[in-house]
């Protein structure tokens, strides 16, 4: 992936935020939380009096990020059509997204899975690197994770407060003993990427800082830095357990490698070098198998045990930084800056079985739900795509909404959507839950 640097979060501001058009945006939004709106209190954030939209509002025809269009001097269809002209998708091989076309899959986008629950702008999600897109997590129907700042916090989506549960703006260090792990930890660590699960929760940074906490003990329980080299950014985090139900990580670096920790033992049980610096690893629900995908073109299937190539992945044209399984561990997914998501099966690994385009730019998050019902792909900005597996990708829903993505995350039971947002006026944390057709329970009352 490209290098760090200290502007990165302003490369996204200036080229894509929504006030670059329309500059009273931020005035009228002003206006409307000083005004209030018309109704109950479950409009307003009781600490901070920020205005959030229920669904209760958007079927009122309230927009679900709660932007006045009414008092604005552009239309949403009409700003819509201009961040579809004017968005300028990141290539590191120029070109890329206009080739891939011809390759993309028709789909029909009237389709409707999960329906809009509640924005919540109180929580402010933060993107530190504009590659990287996988900030938020989901731990229940309720519970989302996500960065904000410097600072993991947690998002109660039934009581709607949020708390710290990890903060790096200053000193942080384990609390715990362990072989390996560093006791002195770290100074302000900028978290690139970040991953929950289960009771476990592991942040990586900048340089090369990896950071283990268990949400059910109090402080740090793990400290390691996986590299010194200048080159050291951990590109993305994934918890698995093991078939001897030990709790796993790998973590994905810029230095080329991969790495697996045992969290059982606290210690680093494997690491594989590769050709190229390592945006995503993912894998496959038997353990065996790893998806490998980052600053080449190609991707690779690995040997999960010995990190040797059992075959190249070959379609996209341009550097990839998402990939994710089915839960049938044939089929898997990655997700590449040539606006496609490819979907591949490992019983012939020869082409893709199928490429899906995005509107605006770079898949940059994937993830399927548990169930294999459906699978989200998340665009750099303003797009989240839900797909129906079983219409062999056919059928998707289309996610519509302005601001940069910082994650998107299934709950565990398939319940609930979350989808972070980064923009300094209309940030915040979007909530979607899962359409359920009862119509034949509802005629039993």
């Amino acid at each position: 992936m490209s290098h760090y640097h200290e502007d990165d979060t302003d490369y996204m501001a200036d080229e894509y935020e929504m006030e670059d058009i329309d500059d009273d945006m931020d005035d009228e939004c002003h206006d409307r939380e000083e005004e209030g709106s018309d109704s109950d209190a479950d409009e307003f954030n009781s600490s901070s009096r920020i205005v959030d939209t229920t669904a209760a509002q958007a079927r009122r025809g309230i927009d679900i990020q709660g932007i006045p269009w009414e008092r604005l001097s552009i239309t949403r269809e009409k700003y819509r059509k201009t961040r579809l002209e004017q968005y300028k998708n990141y290539e590191n091989i120029p070109n890329s997204g206009e080739g891939s076309e011809k390759d993309c899959k028709v789909t029909d986008k009237a389709c409707s899975y999960y329906e809009f629950c509640r924005n919540s702008r109180s929580v402010k999600s933060t993107i530190l690197h504009f590659q990287l897109r996988n900030l938020v997590w989901a731990t229940s129907k309720h519970d989302a994770y996500l960065l904000s700042n410097f600072s993991v916090i947690h998002w109660s989506s039934l009581s709607y407060t949020k708390s710290d549960v990890l903060n790096v703006a200053g000193h942080v260090a384990p609390t715990e003993k362990h072989p390996g792990s560093l006791l002195e930890g770290f100074t302000q660590t900028q978290v690139s990427t970040l991953a929950v699960k289960d009771k476990l929760l592991v942040a990586g940074g900048f340089q090369g800082e990896l950071i283990c906490k268990h949400l059910d003990r109090p402080g740090v329980s793990f400290c390691f830095r996986t590299t010194y080299d200048d080159n050291a950014i951990t590109n993305a985090v994934e918890i698995y357990t093991s078939a001897s139900g030990a709790v796993h990580f790998t973590a994905s670096n810029n230095d080329s490698g991969v790495r697996d920790f045992d969290m059982e033992k606290f210690q680093l049980s494997k690491h594989f070098c590769f050709p190229w610096p390592v945006n995503h690893a993912a894998l496959n629900p038997d353990g065996k198998l790893l998806v490998i995908v980052g600053d080449n073109p190609e991707g690779l299937l690995v040997d999960s045990q010995t990190g040797k190539t059992v075959a190249s992945l070959c379609g996209h044209l341009d550097f990839s930084f998402a990939s994710a399984w089915h839960s049938d561990g044939i089929t898997f997914a990655t997700g590449n800056q040539d606006k496609t998501c490819r979907i591949w099966d490992v019983r012939n690994l020869s082409k893709s079985v199928a490429a899906l385009k995005g509107n605006l730019g770079a898949i940059r998050s994937i993830r399927y739900s548990s169930d294999g019902r459906y699978m989200a792909m998340a665009e750099p900005a303003d797009f989240v795509h839900v797909f129906d597996v079983k219409s062999g990708y056919e059928k998707e829903q289309e996610i519509d909404f302005f601001g940069e993505v910082s994650g998107v995350s299934f709950s565990p039971d398939t319940e609930s959507l979350f989808i972070g947002v980064w923009d300094r006026t209309y940030g915040s944390l979007l909530e979607y839950h899962r359409r359920r057709n009862y119509s034949y329970l509802d005629s039993l009352y």
